[in-house]
């Protein structure tokens, strides 16, 4: 064992004006297995978090409820809290940004920045919805993505396409408040200049290494690009805090919601005697992490930590990023019943299956992970009761009933348990660096193990010859024993069967005392640990989620995800140039995740087109078919060079897209009609 760490742990802060989701807790479990582990291995680990309390969507969700934004954020607190502690998530501190904490340290950080020169004003244009009086927030616009050109696209980024713009970009925008279309109207504006740490970000994030290879990756485009200024205000009418010196200005999220790491913490502190300054000072030397999704990667590896060194805090030991959740292959759907919340699972399953089940799944990286019903009952119902408890329930009888609950003095087999123990080392470096699938797919090569024991000892064919009494003590004493490792290891992940475990095994599981097996020691009686999940428990919970539509009128498919979009005239279709096209040569994008590079013959003229295709295609399949591109659209200037054009693909996206190909007879350079 290393030295004793001091360890602080955050989740991002979930908004306060709705439900949580399956998709929510990927990101909370894998948390709190990694901080439960840590505090299984000796370490002292807090884990902190709060809810994300302001905002104009909260303003607005709270007038259309007819309630006060206090009464809204303190409802959904106490939801999200139920939910979290439910799902045996153990927080050291749950607590909200809309706090006398939060705000003394944002104004704090604020003041700070300012007084160094990194905060600067501008007269900007905003979007301005001239029928409800009131600026707009970027999400609260939507219209057509000014580079794709796709549909019902956010006023800051297209998640069709992934391009970032601003409000004032998109076409033919609509209020999400009014439904009027808004206009411009000058604003002074606050601003960070996020570009005055540009050297202190590279390094921290290159040379230091404090954020994941890919993540880094895709963060060095945008320190290539040159960094932009950060917007950090809101006009009134706004709900949050208000801007030192400038009445009617408001903080926007970015200047109060991450400080609710620290204000949360801050409250814990202050209820316990915990020292504020050993774990946010300048100089701490205790260890802070940050696990959030990939969408929020951004803003925690470029802007928070600047702010953080700017303004006299310690910056993170590292920002550990996720992927998403899709639920059977797919983006979960209302439709389909696969839009679960928290509640809604909790109200049919236990929560130790999808805490076990994303264990299996999640890794390092930000790959996203899948929740397959069929693979998730199967795989429960294989691992936790077919393996790990069916040990404890076959031996646990034996030792009831013949050896009034004690267990042998030694066990018959101890290379075989030493080698359980050393397999402890492994595992806990796993666990360590995020690698759960890694860590449970050992622990269940440990299970197998002691099954295949017990199996070829057979104690109940034993048990019924005579003069063997002491040889079935002895080997269920193995099995105990054995079954004691396997749940000290899954206990960060299975909390709630563990607490079950000890009750039954008359002792705590400790990690550090592994190595001396449980000899001449009194069990108590054992009682059913984990149950099997039943298919009618996944499909009852399915059907509770699928929202306002009759099981009979329930529509699925393409359309149900992505609806046709609105009316266009012949005249608007005729403006597009569709054409037939080869692609002669594809290749790999240096630097890039997603695009592949395409030449495309038209029969005389070459163009070359950036696809978002790698994840559905290689490079040596494209070459030769024959597609569809959308030939007279705008050369776009991208890092990577030129893209003169489109290609045209179906599916939702990832491994699930598929290139138009029209039939044999069609040539390149023909114009599709």
């Amino acid at each position: 064992m290393t030295d004793k760490r001091n360890i602080l742990v955050t989740s991002a802060l979930p908004y306060a004006n709705g439900p949580i989701h399956l998709g929510h807790l990927v990101e909370y479990i894998q948390t709190d297995i990694w901080a439960r582990f840590q505090r299984l291995r000796g370490q002292t680990c807090y884990y902190v978090c709060a809810d994300d309390a302001h905002g104009t969507p909260i303003m607005l969700r709270a007038r259309q409820d007819g309630i006060t934004p206090e009464e809204l954020i303190a409802a959904t607190q106490k939801d999200h809290e139920a939910d979290f502690a439910d799902f045996l998530i153990g927080f050291d501190n749950y607590y909200t940004t809309h706090s006398d904490e939060n705000k003394e340290i944002a104004s704090d950080i604020y003041l700070k920045l300012r007084e160094d020169g990194h905060i600067r004003t501008e007269t900007i244009k905003q979007a301005y919805d001239p029928e409800a009086e009131m600026f707009l927030p970027d999400r609260f616009i939507k219209g057509i993505c000014p580079k794709c050109n796709a549909d019902d696209q956010y006023g800051d980024n297209c998640e069709a396409c992934g391009a970032t713009y601003a409000p004032t970009e998109l076409k033919n925008p609509v209020s999400a408040v009014s439904g009027a279309t808004p206009i411009e109207k000058d604003s002074e504006q606050y601003f960070f200049k996020l570009s005055d740490f540009s050297e202190m970000l590279k390094k921290w994030m290159f040379e230091d290494g404090h954020v994941q290879s890919e993540i880094a990756n895709k963060q060095s485009e945008w320190l290539e690009e040159g960094l932009q200024d950060w917007d950090i205000s809101r006009n009134a009418p706004y709900w949050g805090f208000e801007i030192p010196d400038a009445p009617g200005k408001y903080f926007y999220v970015w200047m109060d919601a991450p400080m609710g790491y620290i204000a949360s913490f801050k409250n814990l502190c202050d209820k316990t005697d915990i020292n504020f300054e050993e774990y946010w000072g300048k100089d701490s030397k205790n260890e802070v992490y940050h696990f959030i999704g990939k969408d929020i990667a951004r803003f925690h590896t470029l802007f928070w930590p600047a702010v953080l060194y700017g303004s006299g805090y310690r910056t993170p030991s590292a920002v550990f990023c996720h992927g998403f959740l899709t639920v059977n292959g797919q983006k979960m759907s209302k439709s389909r019943g696969t839009f679960i919340k928290a509640r809604t699972y909790l109200d049919h399953l236990k929560p130790e299956y999808l805490r076990y089940y994303y264990a299996a799944k999640l890794s390092d990286g930000v790959d996203d992970i899948d929740l397959n019903l069929e693979d998730f009952r199967q795989r429960v119902n294989s691992d936790l009761v077919g393996k790990v408890v069916n040990i404890a329930s076959r031996c646990a009888g034996f030792i009831k009933k013949k050896f009034d609950n004690q267990l042998s003095a030694e066990l018959p087999e101890p290379d075989l348990y030493n080698e359980m123990v050393a397999a402890g080392e492994h595992i806990a470096e796993c666990f360590e660096n995020r690698e759960y699938s890694k860590a449970v797919r050992e622990i269940m090569a440990q299970a197998d193990k002691a099954n295949v024991y017990i199996d070829d000892k057979k104690p109940w064919v034993l048990a019924k010859e005579e003069g063997q009494e002491d040889n079935v003590q002895k080997i269920c004493t193995q099995g105990l024993n054995m079954f004691r490792l396997l749940m000290t290891y899954l206990k960060p992940i299975l909390p709630e069967t563990a607490e079950k475990s000890e009750v039954f095994l008359n002792t705590e599981l400790l990690w550090n005392n592994i190595e001396q097996p449980l000899l001449s020691h009194t069990i108590n009686k054992f009682k059913p640990l984990i149950t099997r999940i039943e298919q009618e428990q996944t499909d009852a919970m399915t059907e509770d989620s699928t929202e306002n539509m009759p099981v009979a009128e329930v529509v699925t498919g393409p359309l149900a995800d992505d609806p046709i979009s609105d009316e266009i005239q012949f005249d608007d279709f005729a403006k597009i140039d569709l054409r037939i096209a080869r692609i002669i040569k594809a290749e790999h994008v240096e630097g890039a995740d997603k695009l592949l590079q395409l030449t495309l013959d038209l029969g005389g003229q070459s163009k070359n087109v950036f696809a978002g295709i790698k994840s559905a295609y290689k490079p040596e399949d494209l070459e030769g078919k024959l597609t569809v591109m959308v030939a007279n659209l705008a050369p776009r200037k991208m890092r990577f060079g030129l893209s003169e054009g489109m290609v045209l693909a179906a599916g939702p996206g990832g491994k699930d897209l598929f290139i138009l190909n029209p039939d044999d007879g069609a040539e390149p350079g023909m114009r599709v009609k």
